[in-house]
Parts: C-alpha cells; sequence; structure tokens
C-alpha cells in the first residue's frame, strides 16, 4: 500500500456541499494521478462523473447510507476497465485490494471536519462493493471502519 501524504490530497466540495453537512446525500469521488501521485476528492450530492476517466476506471466512489439510526459508508470500485478480460480484471482487483487503505485513509482525512463534528461517524461500517462480471472478483465485503483509517 502506498503511504498517504496529506499534502499530495486535494478536496473540492460542490452543489452547496460544505465541511459540516449535510451527512445525507453527501457523495464521495477519487481519483488521482498516475504521474504525480496526487489524490483529487470531489464532495458533493452526487458523483462527480466528470472527474471519471472512463478508459482506466480506477476511481472510488462512496456514499452514506442511513438504516434507521445507523450510518454505513458504501463503496463502490469497477473491476473492469470497459474491456473483458479475467486476467486483467484479477490484476485490477489486486491493486484495488492493495491501494484501499489508502484510499479510505484519504476519504477520512479529506472530509476529517464532517468527522470530527459527528463522531460515529468514525464507528460506521465500510461496505466496499467489488463490481465485476467475473464472480470471483464480484463480492461484498466490510472493511471496518473509519476508526482504523485516522492514523494520518
Amino acid at each position: 500500500m502506498g503511504k498517504f501524504y496529506p499534502e499530495k490530497l486535494f478536496v473540492q466540495f460542490r452543489n452547496g456541499m460544505t465541511t459540516m453537512k449535510p451527512v445525507i446525500p453527501r457523495r464521495y469521488t477519487l481519483t488521482h494521478s498516475d504521474d504525480t501521485g496526487d489524490l483529487f476528492l470531489t464532495i458533493g450530492n452526487e458523483f462527480a462523473w466528470d472527474k471519471v476517466n472512463t478508459k482506466m476506471r480506477d476511481e472510488v466512489l462512496g456514499d452514506w447510507i442511513t438504516n434507521g439510526e445507523c450510518f454505513y459508508f458504501y463503496l463502490y470500485l469497477y473491476i473492469e476497465q470497459g474491456e473483458y478480460n479475467q486476467n486483467a480484471s484479477a490484476k485490477r482487483n489486486e491493486i484495488f485490494r492493495r491501494e484501499l487503505p489508502l484510499a479510505l485513509t484519504a476519504i477520512r482525512y479529506g472530509d476529517r471536519s464532517l468527522f470530527d463534528q459527528y463522531p460515529k461517524l468514525d464507528r460506521a461500517n465500510i461496505i466496499v462493493n467489488f463490481l465485476s462480471t467475473y464472480p470471483q472478483f464480484a463480492r461484498q465485503e466490510n472493511w471496518g471502519s473509519f476508526s482504523s483509517y485516522s492514523n494520518y
């Protein structure tokens, strides 16, 4: 896993979203630059589809879901990148799994004011949806809570 460098994270709030509200709806689009290692986090009431590279499809998408009083953070990762090749999908699955702790740390750090305002969000379950046409990669997994990803 790559090390998280706060100075390499650039955060943008959109569509009336602030550092403190609203929690619902609140959607995250995390992309990166292979050249510089910079991370780009967009927080808004919709996903930032204009930031998504449709050829690479290596973005991390997340949003808050409620069930009664409980909060859950859902992440969506697209294993295929336009071509259907099982070997390529296996490699992408491996990369996503290796880099996911870095992505979660970046999201937690980038929206740290919200977590400070609502400490229970740090204890919310993170549900990761690995989206794939191949059954061996299509999974939904619990990746703990943001409290595990708050050490910068």
